[in-house]
């Protein structure tokens, strides 16, 4: 029986690429319109939204967003969430109809189509390089002012599997209090599960998130920075926990 695993997920995972790729060919006029100018940015925040509800659908996942507080329109935030799965990206998207502008890893921009958009549209980093990372918090100061949200995954990466929570690099909260928008701290309980960065793993089933109370940034300074990746950490981390110790105390 464990045999027929690995035809699955290997069947799993092609499946997976087929699915980011349909609706873009689908909506690829629309999409090109879309990032012909900046101030359009809003409407492909739109179209990747239903690309990313298309995907989730699509893989099985059923997924429920549970807030604790709501975005209001037209307001900047900096959204965080813990980074476990190739689905993050797609269910950050769907959590959040106030427009937000991704800070990602390089690496991605090189997907075949994906690429092509996600280059376009998203702050891209590298990690290794200091003036990489400089050029990051001029970009995410422009898109703010432009009245935009940011959203970074502040681990920096996707931790090894048996890590529940890397440690938060401090770029996204020194950004957050230089520009006194609220942090946004978001939960993924299923992700790692459904579809982790490994290979032979993962599969259907639900798909949860959590928009905890934001966290003021109001009269806050850069000496205040750590204190603030710290509290957000530890919230993410306390629910991680907390979800857990109920899950292993279910009967099986």
């Amino acid at each position: 029986m464990a045999l027929l695993k690995y035809p699955f997920w290997l069947i799993y995972r092609i499946w997976f690429y087929i699915l980011v790729a349909i609706p873009i060919i689908i909506m690829l006029p629309l999409l090109i319109i879309s990032i012909s100018k900046e101030k359009w940015y809003p409407l492909f925040f739109r179209l990747a939204r239903i690309w990313s509800k298309f995907i989730l659908i699509g893989m099985g996942f059923g997924y429920t967003i549970k807030k604790d507080q709501q975005p209001e329109p037209n307001k900047s935030y900096m959204f965080v969430a813990n980074h476990t799965s190739m689905a993050d990206i797609m269910l950050m998207l769907v959590a959040s109809k106030n427009p937000f502008v991704f800070v990602g890893k390089q690496e991605l921009s090189k997907i075949p189509l994906f690429g092509f958009f996600y280059k376009r549209t998203c702050i891209l980093v590298d990690r290794s390089s200091a003036k990489s990372r400089q050029a990051v918090f001029l970009r995410a100061q422009k898109r703010l002012k432009q009245g935009v949200s940011i959203c970074i995954f502040p681990e920096g990466g996707v931790p090894e599997e048996h890590i529940v929570l890397d440690t938060f690099k401090d770029g996204a909260f020194r950004l957050a209090i230089n520009h006194q928008i609220p942090i946004v701290p978001i939960t993924f309980y299923d992700n790692k599960k459904r579809l982790s960065y490994t290979f032979f793993s993962g599969g259907p089933g639900k798909m949860r998130a959590k928009i905890h109370q934001f966290i003021s940034t109001e009269g806050l300074a850069i000496e205040d920075t750590k204190a603030l990746n710290t509290r957000t950490r530890t919230l993410i981390l306390e629910e991680l926990n907390r979800l857990n110790s109920i899950e292993t105390k279910k009967p099986l």
